[in-house]
């Protein structure tokens, strides 16, 4: 199997951060520098530790004691800016409502709640209707001979189905409005925003609430066959709340949107990259198309390569010591999962792609503990969807800029590519 090219190390000289547009667009000579000389390293443009070590990242995830989920996500949601953010979305978007980032307890009742939108038969049932989608896309590109795997694949394809699933009216959304809506979502958790940035993020959280609300309102009168309805009408048997308040209801069909939509197309972009990357891929795999258990770990390998997203929050409750290094009660940490899945400790030859390789399911880009993606198994099955019908369809994929040139959005959570433009031949 292909060899993506090796990495170097980036020289520390001290100060260094994740902010840096330099390290932001190749962030794993970053990674690997800190994972051998400083593990848990405290980030002094961001204020957080960086935990870069994958033994490191499954202690902070597997103990929501010490390290709070919660706390991570909500003490610095906003970038600074949290008291004027919440009054605008007050005043104009239904209400300031938090992401459902929530700790045991609480989280408990949640997913209970949440996991019935994702039930195996829902899953199973879409794959007919994501491979027509599929199709439709990449024979576009095909005829054309080039093309942008972000704006013609990726989001279109991911936009379209998460959609769909929750009841929108496509018509009346599209993909660059659900383009437009995740940045601003993703903005209050990515730590980089400005007041500028902000405010305007501020006015478009509240056309998508607004428009959330719309929908929650209708399914809560008609219940249909999607997702919506599924969360609106969800009652457990048991517990003093049995059903989603209204607040929960909207932040888990904004969650939903989101996830649904962002992550997965970052991650279907990121496989293209990596067929454009390394020749004669696609060509080795493009006969192994059907074959479900290879496509399942090219999958997988890809996500663990270049997962989507590279790292997510908590905060310490307690003073504790974490790879050696003392972290104060309430010192917040970003867990980066791209590391994690980097860390030749746990993965020999890491930048190698190996579809065989005996731990390929073990990489964190989902998460770990009880905290894992709740639609894991929906953006596999894109995924692999889309990974089947790229490689019975096109051939000779390649870059149409030098991959230096290629920039990624200002955030630390997820590693989103501004624009991915390929040529390639019809197969």
């Amino acid at each position: 199997m292909a060899t993506l090219a090796d990495q170097p190390v980036l020289e520390l000289k001290g100060g260094e951060t994740r902010l840096d547009p330099m390290i932001r667009n190749d962030p794993f000579p970053f990674y690997r520098a800190l994972r051998r000389q400083d593990p848990v390293y405290y980030d002094p443009g961001l204020d957080l530790y960086l935990v870069t070590r994958y033994q490191d990242a499954i202690t902070v995830l597997h103990d929501d004691a010490t390290f709070s989920l919660e706390h991570g996500y909500q003490d610095r949601y906003g970038n600074g800016f949290i008291d004027e953010f919440a009054a605008i979305m007050e005043r104009d978007g239904g209400g300031f409502i938090r992401d459902l980032a929530i700790d045991p307890p609480a989280h408990t009742r949640l997913r209970r709640l949440t996991e019935k939108a994702f039930t195996a038969h829902r899953v199973k049932d879409l794959e007919p209707r994501i491979r027509q989608i599929v199709v439709e896309l990449v024979e576009r590109m095909a005829e054309r001979g080039y093309g942008d795997g972000i704006a013609d694949i990726g989001g279109p394809l991911t936009a379209r189905i998460i959609c769909e699933q929750l009841g929108f009216d496509w018509s009346e959304v599209g993909t660059e409005k659900v383009a437009v809506w995740t940045k601003a979502v993703l903005d209050q958790i990515g730590r980089m925003q400005t007041r500028e940035d902000m405010l305007e993020n501020a006015r478009v959280m509240c056309e998508l609430q607004n428009y959330i609300i719309r929908y929650i309102d209708a399914r809560e009168a008609e219940p249909r066959e999607d997702m919506i309805s599924d969360l609106v009408h969800a009652r457990l048997d048991d517990g003093a709340n049995p059903t989603l308040s209204r607040e929960e209801k909207i932040a888990t069909v904004r969650g939903f949107l989101i996830a649904g939509n962002d992550t997965t197309a970052t991650a279907i972009a990121n496989l293209l990259l990596v067929l454009a990357t390394n020749p004669g891929l696609a060509d080795e795999l493009a006969p192994q198309a059907d074959n479900e258990r290879v496509m399942m770990r090219f999958v997988e390998e890809v996500l663990r390569l270049q997962p989507p997203v590279h790292g997510l929050f908590r905060t310490a409750m307690k003073d504790t010591v974490l790879g050696g290094t003392p972290i104060p009660a309430m010192a917040q940490l970003c867990v980066l999962y791209a590391s994690a899945n980097d860390d030749d400790a746990k993965f020999p030859d890491p930048r190698r792609l190996d579809i065989e390789r005996p731990n390929v399911g073990a990489s964190l880009t989902f998460g770990s503990g009880i905290h894992k993606c709740v639609g894991l198994s929906l953006a596999r099955m894109e995924i692999k969807v889309a990974a089947q019908e790229i490689l019975r369809r096109l051939k000779d994929i390649t870059l149409a800029v030098p991959q230096d040139q290629l920039t990624y959005q200002p955030t630390l959570a997820s590693q989103t590519l501004e624009r991915l433009p390929l040529t390639f031949a019809r197969r």
